[in-house]
């Protein structure tokens, strides 16, 4: 998995042959800064981008090949145990339903070239079919989350902080009740106000923010953004939360000290989620956070402090570290490829029902 946070790509060896997931492995490698700059760029339009996306969908395959082996070398396991491989691609454009009704989404990837690499069949394109039948596409992982996370009885809430936030909802009654959408920005935007000020590739443990004071005019201002209303299922990604809508909403604010404006974004990660929590998932006692905004201290502090009635936890305490569940979550919905099982959620993405996703190329 490298998701829209392009903080590296993550790994793990997932055996699904007992009665719950069991991890066997898990491994990351970082993605280039030539790379990252690219995959960047390529969220926007730009001149020639048929050859330069084909080109950096071949080298971010073959990061991911590099993880395959680590994972495999550790694990001291040959190719040929392997089922398949669930590779998500890099999302560089996503706008369902948008322009002819259908809309598009689109994962760099190139699952051929991973296949060859690695000897291994290979799952990926798992959000294409859920638009096809009239659906967000996104967000994928609350099946999964609800195969994880969910209890017969209980209301329980994960929150996935990536580049973009998604929550997900899990009723008591589990397969049948289950809700989930993306928030809005996670640490996208955190993320690239740090590159562009202090030449890091994110604010470690949310040092810089913490250190600034939030500007409450700001803080409205980009808290009215219509998407933040919008009912769910409802999803979004770069193509909204972006440097150029962030450069938008600051015009009117130019005198702003950097280290302001930065505790303010991670102010507002923290708002839409508890915003979206409070909205939807009230009847939960517990919050389970998973992705790279759980190693954030001051942002996981500010989300407390807006859901003083729930119990926030990391998914660690819930057996499976934050920075491996979207990577699982994957390996599962490969599975399920495998399977020709259905695992999206019509009640989620609001397509016309539950379809069985992605394609698979052998090896």
């Amino acid at each position: 998995m490298s998701g829209t946070s392009l903080d590296g790509v993550d790994g793990v060896l997932a055996d699904f042959s007992g009665a719950h997931l069991s991890v066997l492995g898990h491994s990351s490698a970082p993605l280039s800064q030539a790379l990252t700059q690219e995959l960047l760029a390529l969220n926007s339009p730009g001149p020639n981008e048929l050859h330069r996306a084909a080109l950096a969908a071949n080298a971010l395959v073959r990061v991911y090949a590099q993880v395959v082996v680590q994972l495999l070398t550790k694990a001291g396991i040959n190719n040929n145990k392997v089922s398949a491989i669930g590779a998500h691609g890099q999302t560089v454009r996503h706008q369902p339903q948008a322009f002819d009704g259908t809309g598009y989404t689109l994962q760099l990837n190139n699952p051929a070239l991973l296949a060859e690499l690695t000897g291994i069949n290979v799952v990926a394109d798992f959000r294409n079919r859920d638009v096809a039948a009239g659906g967000q596409g996104a967000p994928l992982v609350p099946a999964f989350h609800q195969f994880v996370f969910g209890r017969p009885g209980e209301t329980v809430a994960a929150l996935n902080m990536g580049g973009i936030s998604n929550l997900t909802v899990l009723g008591p009654k589990l397969a049948d009740d289950v809700l989930g959408f993306d928030c809005g920005p996670g640490n996208a935007l955190m993320d690239a106000w740090c590159r562009q000020h202090l030449g890091q590739a994110f604010d470690a443990d949310g040092a810089w923010a913490a250190a600034g004071r939030v500007h409450d005019d700001l803080l409205r201002a980009l808290l009215a953004e219509p998407y933040f209303d919008r009912p769910a299922p409802k999803s979004t990604g770069r193509d909204l939360f972006n440097p150029a809508w962030l450069a938008g909403k600051l015009a009117n604010f130019k005198s702003i000290a950097p280290v302001d404006v930065q505790a303010t974004l991670t102010e507002l990660t923290a708002s839409v989620c508890a915003a979206s929590i409070k909205r939807y998932g009230l009847e939960s006692k517990e919050l389970i956070v998973c992705g790279g905004g759980t190693f954030n201290g001051h942002l996981m502090a500010q989300l407390r402090a807006y859901l003083p009635s729930l119990r926030v936890s990391s998914s660690q305490a819930h057996g499976l570290p934050p920075q491996q569940v979207e990577a699982a979550a994957f390996a599962w919905l490969a599975r399920k490829t495998v399977l020709r099982e259905t695992a999206s959620l019509q009640a989620v993405t609001g397509a016309l029902g539950a379809r069985v996703l992605g394609a698979v190329y052998p090896a």
